[in-house]
């Protein structure tokens, strides 16, 4: 059986280390990973292979994680970063599981935070919503859960308000087709959008008048 002759920090990459077996370069690892050898270890060729297979799937974790720093992420939106890294299916499966019990990957919660954000930035009606979480793959009673509670006439309102001020020289036929247009969009129906269009053209009006 090979032996475990040195264990050196890589240049580079200090968050891998080299494996020497027998004195010559053997593989690489994370030095989560290495810190368990010793040197004189003897290393059988299906532990070798045990270590090779942790430390890809110790890749893809800490690549997950940089890719969660981000933003959160819905489940299938990790799989299908990693399906286009070219993850086999068997380590996809360890890491969204290892993040399930590490709870850095929770649908639910994704879909709340996807809602909250929307709501502070970007107002959506609850139709936008849903079709936007279904693309991250979120499944509908989840959807359904964290769309519950909007408010869609306080959300529409907002999001006309934002909108008022780049609407503000247009004549009234033309600002209530852009804002009718631009509510729409966002997922708002028609009834909704035309009362803030309403509110809106008001509201700009009598600021004038002042």
């Amino acid at each position: 059986m090979p032996q475990v002759t040195a264990i050196k920090a890589q240049q580079r990459r200090r968050d891998r280390a080299n494996i020497y077996l027998d004195g010559e370069y053997a593989f690489s690892l994370q030095k989560v990973l290495a810190i368990q050898l010793a040197l004189g270890q003897m290393l059988t060729p299906q532990e070798i292979a045990t270590l090779q297979a942790q430390d890809v799937a110790e890749r893809a974790y800490e690549r997950t994680l940089r890719y969660l720093t981000y933003r959160p992420r819905s489940e299938q939106e990790v799989q299908r970063y990693l399906e286009r890294k070219s993850v086999e299916p068997d380590v996809i499966a360890q890491v969204l599981q290892r993040l399930k019990r590490a709870r850095l990957l929770d649908d639910a919660a994704f879909a709340e935070f996807w809602v909250e954000n929307r709501e502070a930035f970007r107002p959506r009606g609850a139709w936008a919503l849903r079709g936007e979480l279904r693309q991250k793959g979120v499944a509908s009673e989840v959807i359904e859960d964290a769309v519950s509670d909007l408010d869609e006439e306080a959300s529409a309102m907002r999001a006309g308000e934002q909108a008022t001020r780049r609407y503000a020289r247009l004549d009234r036929e033309t600002f209530f087709r852009r804002m009718l247009g631009y509510l729409q969009r966002r997922g708002f129906g028609y009834g909704i959008s035309r009362q803030v269009a309403e509110h809106c053209w008001a509201q700009l009006q009598a600021d004038i008048d002042e």
